[in-house]
């Protein structure tokens, strides 16, 4: 963790932002104001980003404060472990007056996306096979495959007449490319132990034994349909001190718009917010259910988690920094999960700084899941040897995985939030611990 304190330290430093203050109230934010990063993060799955992002929010006349008339994201990074994002998000209540417009494009390529199989610990993942100072390894990669995503997505919310409670739709469009790990490329520049082996690894296994078909191992585009409802009684949306924000949403991704694969999908999503000490300490907690209600679903698109509203780049898992901190990123991937998060919340300091409001944050959780409905694999391994079986299978040990931790966030304004985050698995077969920095609270 000592590593990261300077991270934070510089990304405090490094912000910077403009616009009018009113004269009567300097804490009113009126106009344009922005939060500038070089985008030097962390997160545990992916390494060190480099890049920059900035988020532009427009205020108007300071009447709505902290609530934003516009808000414009744009990011362009790297990571380390070979992933990258280039992303343009918007989100505005005011764009076409009654209706919430969230619009995301994005282009996301992961060089080493990981992959532990299906059905949480129905799947062994053997740890020493993927760690270069075991006996027992096998490639730094066998739990990897190849995955570009490229994404575009539009949600619109309306109210009704019921008060608090709105109507959602959406349209998404993904385009999946998936491949092996290209070890040719990543041991470009590299001698001795550093070199990766040529190994068949997890994903390339599971197309052997026909658990992952020919047609989805190389990916396909998947256009989604959704409509839902939402009910929302939130004080403030980047971190509400009370309120309630529960959606059910249907999405749906049929063959006569495109879609390689056909299916339907449903998710409800319950969170909660009680203040504790006004203004000051909050406890807040999140639930959700998702499962495949018609259809199959290609394995590459399991580890999608449902929202109306992203809180970065990827809603993805179950495991890493967006679901259950702490875990092995997609740990848990099934046709249907549970998960859950809950956090206190505080605020143990607020100043004023180049003309901007901030606070820093400390947050305690713990974070919760599992899958309620597996795919199939078992018929698919009827053949395997009793020693093979053992080493990538354990059918029916499937429970809740757990991991609890702390987090600290700066935040100006109210809205532009810096997020670091530590969390430890409960049990080992999960991982061991997780660091992630980056934007925004969890939920």
């Amino acid at each position: 963790m000592k590593k990261i304190l300077p991270l934070l330290l510089l990304a405090m430093l490094v912000v910077s932002g403009f616009g009018q203050s009113d004269t009567s109230n300097q804490d009113i934010k009126t106009n344009w104001n922005f939060g500038a990063l070089p985008t030097i993060t962390f997160d545990t799955d992916l390494g060190f980003q480099y890049g920059a992002l900035v988020n532009l929010f427009y205020y108007g006349d300071g009447s709505r404060y902290p609530s934003y008339n516009h808000s414009l994201y744009f990011e362009v990074s790297r990571f380390t472990k070979g992933s990258a994002i280039n992303r343009f998000y918007y989100d505005s209540d005011q764009l076409i007056k009654g209706l919430q417009t969230t619009f995301d494009i994005s282009y996301l390529t992961d060089q080493a996306y990981d992959f532990y199989g299906f059905n949480g610990y129905d799947a062994v993942v053997n740890p020493g096979w993927n760690d270069a100072e075991s006996p027992d390894y096998k490639s730094r990669m066998f739990y990897k495959y190849d995955r570009k995503l490229f994404r575009m997505k539009l949600d619109l919310q309306g109210k009704l007449p019921i008060n608090n409670m709105r109507w959602v739709t959406g349209f998404n469009l993904q385009n999946f490319s998936i491949a092996s790990v290209d070890v040719d490329r990543l041991n470009e520049g590299k001698e001795g132990d550093d070199v990766l082996p040529e190994q068949n690894g997890l994903f390339e296994r599971y197309q052997q034994w026909g658990i992952i078909s020919p047609v989805e191992a190389e990916g396909g585009f998947i256009p989604t349909l959704k409509a839902g409802l939402v009910y929302d009684t939130r004080d403030n949306r980047p971190n509400p001190m009370k309120g309630m924000w529960t959606e059910a949403v249907i999405e749906a991704a049929p063959e006569f718009i495109g879609s390689a694969s056909s299916f339907a999908k449903f998710a409800l999503i319950h969170r909660q917010y009680f203040t504790i000490i006004p203004n000051d300490l909050s406890f807040v907690y999140r639930l959700a259910y998702q499962s495949t209600i018609a259809g199959n679903v290609p394995f590459y698109y399991q580890s999608q988690v449902m929202t109306s509203f992203l809180t970065g780049a990827l809603s993805e898992g179950l495991g890493g920094a967006k679901s259950i901190r702490g875990i092995n990123r997609n740990r848990v991937v099934g046709d249907g999960f549970f998960y859950g998060n809950v956090e206190l919340r505080s605020k143990i300091v607020r100043f004023r700084f180049i003309n901007n409001n901030f606070y820093i944050g400390l947050n305690a959780f713990t974070d919760f899941g599992r899958t309620t409905h597996k795919i199939d694999v078992e018929k698919f391994i009827t053949n395997l040897s009793i020693d093979e079986k053992a080493d990538y299978f354990d059918i029916g040990s499937e429970e809740f995985h757990v991991s609890y931790g702390a987090g600290l966030r700066i935040v100006m304004n109210e809205n532009f939030v810096i997020s670091a985050d530590y969390g430890r698995a409960v049990d080992a077969r999960d991982g061991t611990q997780g660091i992630y920095i980056g934007l925004n609270y969890l939920f």
